[in-house]
């Protein structure tokens, strides 16, 4: 019998109890919420137990909720257990004055580039990374532009035709 999201619910609440939260199945993939503090043990035990086997980093992104308070960024991972041909999303929001998470490059090395894509544009803080550094975005910049901070458009603009643009 393969994995399957009870039997993968089970064994990280056997694990973690009541530490991870907001259990849900989005279009069946298993998704789950995980304290901060706690994202690099989560991870490590999905990458280590042999039944589990999440041994790739699919993705890893940030989600700016501005009207969050205490978790106004959030980092979200997408793992994969290639041999059960299964993946997983974990979750971990931070405060926007603290956005410190556990970098994830000594496990899996695709997070390198990722973290610094993320902190580049969100501004979380990937505690141990090697290199955090802004990866596509100048050096210069003091603003993190994903973050939903600033007007989308300038509504005083008087040089466009909004029909010109289906409003």
């Amino acid at each position: 019998m393969g994995l399957t999201n009870e039997i993968l619910k089970q064994k990280l609440t056997e694990k973690f109890g009541d530490q991870l939260t907001n259990w849900e199945e989005p279009y069946g993939m298993l998704t789950v919420s995980v304290p901060a503090e706690m994202n690099l043990k989560v991870m490590q035990h999905l990458y280590d137990d042999e039944s589990l086997r999440f041994r790739f980093l699919t993705d890893l992104t940030g989600v700016h909720y501005p009207d969050r308070k205490g978790e106004e960024l959030c980092v979200v991972y997408h793992l994969h257990n290639m041999s059960d041909n299964m993946r997983m999303r974990l979750k971990v929001y931070v405060p926007i004055d603290k956005p410190d998470v556990f970098t994830a490059t000594n496990l899996y090395a695709t997070a390198n580039w990722m973290e610094r894509e993320t902190y580049d544009f969100f501004g979380i803080n990937f505690v141990g990374h090697p290199n955090l550094t802004r990866i596509l975005n100048v050096d210069e910049m003091d603003y993190f532009p994903m973050r939903k901070e600033y007007p989308m458009e300038d509504p005083t603009r008087r040089d466009k035709d909004d029909e010109m643009f289906g409003r």
